[in-house]
């Protein structure tokens, strides 16, 4: 549990800025929001894998744009800027 005491001459922003990133940093906000709703344990996997897709097809298309100026990129795809 995030706790933050106001020192003497301490404004109550800096110490509400103080809090937050308190919070931030114990991934409290995470934790809430994975408790917020019920899921059964195939659901739970089934989230896990579509994360783990979602962050391997991510990882995989940054790889590949590595290699590339920004106009290549257009190319890659399909899209071509030429006029004619």
């Amino acid at each position: 549990m995030a706790e933050v005491h106001i020192q003497d001459g301490e404004s109550l922003e800096s110490a509400l800025r103080r809090f937050k990133r308190k919070v931030q940093q114990e991934d409290i906000i995470k934790e809430i929001k994975r408790h917020a709703f019920y899921l059964k344990p195939g659901q739970k996997k089934r989230v896990k894998a579509l994360l783990a897709r979602k962050r391997n097809r991510k990882k995989r298309t940054r790889d590949s744009d590595v290699g590339q100026t920004r106009s290549d990129r257009g190319t890659a795809f399909g899209l071509h800027t030429d006029s004619a």
